[in-house]
């Protein structure tokens, strides 16, 4: 398999590992991982929401996150991004969290 490939996987793989404190569901299952961007020189930027702008876990997830990526081979620096646009919401779940929540 191609190392670029393989990093970007093992990047998902970390980042289902990540969860809001208040929700049983991983934050890529949740639809709040919006863009991953890594550069050639293992630089990865990260762009993702939360379910609410008020989050009281934004520090945590975001420094979460930022361990668990930092440390996968191939990655030499990440920048996590917190966005708002387009706003979240219940639809950009997976159907695995849907179901889980019970939403399906």
């Amino acid at each position: 398999m191609n190392e670029f490939l393989e990093t970007e996987e093992n990047i998902v793989r970390m980042l289902k590992t990540v969860f809001d404190p208040e929700i049983p569901v991983n934050i890529y299952d949740l639809g709040l991982i919006y863009k991953i961007d890594l550069e050639e020189d293992g630089h990865l930027s990260i762009d993702m929401t939360l379910t609410a702008p008020s989050c009281p876990a934004v520090d945590f997830i975001v420094e979460d996150v930022r361990m668990k990526t930092e440390g996968l081979m191939g990655i030499t620096s990440v920048d996590v991004n917190i966005v708002y646009d387009p706003p979240w919401d219940k639809s950009m779940m997976s159907e695995e969290a849907q179901l889980e929540l019970g939403f399906l």
